[in-house]
């Protein structure tokens, strides 16, 4: 069966934080560059989107997500420690005026945006469907882990989901051609902003 619902198309930024990139605390080679292509894409195409949202690891006590012998799979450096400047926007996002801000994994760990809430504690799923989004694009850091995560929850809240992959870096080659594998049989479609 079609899906015919009229297109709303949300823009998701996920965690383009200083701490995830080249100098941070948990950095991703790459980052920067990706934060500045999603800051003009963002402004050369924001029309393109009913809803601009970001995401941000914001983390206050997340228990044994931290570590200081991490294993960087369920245990890591700490990061996006919430109030610190590496775990505000990236500077290249200054002129973004997001619509929808969410903050994630304040006392646990926190992968996915969908489990991120905003000022007032509401989550991003019910921003989403209260603003009537049908569709998300995702962008942002890192391709593997938290955009992989937001993109697969995505497509559980039951919105077409696309992951723009020349604005997401991953943490290695074979951890980014993983996840892309996993978004697409999921049923994400992985593209080319260039291709939209």
């Amino acid at each position: 069966m079609s899906d015919t619902r009229p297109e709303r198309r949300a823009l998701v930024v996920v965690d383009v934080q200083p701490t995830f990139c080249e100098g941070g605390a948990l950095a991703v080679e790459g980052g920067d560059a990706v934060a500045h292509a999603i800051a003009a894409f963002a402004a050369a195409r924001r029309d393109d989107y009913a809803l601009v949202v970001t995401t941000q690891d914001w983390h206050v006590d997340p228990g044994d997500h931290f570590s200081t012998e991490p294993d960087y799979v369920d245990t890591w450096p700490p990061h996006g420690v919430a109030g610190t400047p590496e775990a505000e926007l990236h500077p290249a996002l200054a002129d973004l005026a997001p619509d929808v801000s969410v903050k994630k994994g304040a006392y646990a760990a926190a992968y996915s945006g969908f489990e991120g809430v905003d000022a007032s504690g509401r989550d991003l799923a019910s921003l989403l469907h209260d603003a009537g989004i049908t569709d998300v694009d995702v962008v942002g850091i890192a391709e593997s882990h938290c955009v992989r995560a937001t993109a697969l929850d995505a497509i559980r809240a039951g919105l077409r989901t696309r992951v723009l992959r020349d604005l997401t870096v991953p943490v290695t080659v074979e951890s980014g051609a993983a996840a892309r594998d996993a978004m697409t049989a999921a049923g994400a479609q992985v593209v080319l902003s260039s291709e939209i």
